[in-house]
């Protein structure tokens, strides 16, 4: 089934993990795919050619979205290549593990740029193409348990995923008399390469799954599933909701 055939996705962030599966899970479906990184590199050379196997179109377009200038000028040349944009996944983000009193001006403007001034500017430029171009747009914001929970010495992390959680909200309420839709997608513990050290820490990781109902550590392809969904006409009905992707995690969650 191609829920979407003549679509065209952008993933942020696409070059590994999460973003990777996003884009090759929307692909799968009939999207053709903007991938994203700051450098074009042997992952995404890897993952165009994958797409191009399913019989779709792929390019890369090298941009930090951390900066306004950047994230425009993706919006930008994902437009021009097409010709039109209808799906946005916000999935580039970043954390810093620094306890609170130690973290510095730099590692909080990285975190909060990354993870919110690039997803709103990125946004809203992809918003006003949609108002013009008359599409009904499609933004799924790849949020956090953490939007919920505390997770301690992650400070400017959680207050991004938090800050996303009510953007998320206040757009879906703004954005829907333009039939563009807005949600969250909150992962939970997922095995990416991001968690390699969790992955190869036994002692870390089984008190983590102690913490997770379902025992086990999720995969970009549940997430990437789930964002599929949201991006669909399945989910017509669905905006600023966030959908928990943590088998269980959120609500069963205790600091160790």
């Amino acid at each position: 089934m191609e829920r979407f055939k003549d679509k065209i996705a952008l993933v942020t962030g696409s070059s590994q993990g999460i973003g990777a599966a996003c884009a090759l899970r929307l692909a799968s479906e009939g999207a053709d795919i903007i991938l994203n990184g700051r450098k074009l590199d042997e992952r995404g050379e890897k993952l165009i050619a994958a797409i191009e196997q399913m019989g779709r179109r792929a390019v890369f377009v090298e941009a930090d979205i951390s900066q306004v200038k950047g994230v425009n000028h993706l919006i930008t040349q994902a437009i021009q290549t097409y010709g039109r944009l209808d799906i946005l996944v916000n999935n580039a983000g970043v954390e810093k593990n620094h306890n609170f009193w130690e973290v510095t001006e730099a590692d909080f403007d990285l975190v909060m740029d990354t993870n919110l001034k690039g997803v709103f500017f990125g946004t809203q430029a992809f918003v006003k193409h949609c108002i013009d171009s008359k599409v009904a747009g499609v933004v799924v914001n790849m949020s956090s348990v953490h939007e919920e929970i505390v997770f301690p010495h992650f400070a400017a992390y959680c207050a991004s995923k938090g800050a996303l959680k009510m953007l998320t909200r206040n757009l879906a309420t703004e954005l829907a008399p333009f039939n563009i839709r807005v949600n969250n997608v909150a992962p939970g513990a997922i095995a990416t390469p991001i968690n390699k050290s969790l992955l190869n820490d036994e002692e870390k990781l089984g008190k983590l799954l102690e913490n997770i109902p379902m025992k086990k550590l999720g995969t970009p392809e549940d997430v990437a599933a789930i964002v599929a969904f949201l991006a669909s006409d399945d989910a017509k009905y669905v905006t600023g909701s966030t959908y928990f992707v943590d088998g269980g995690l959120t609500y069963h969650y205790e600091e160790q």
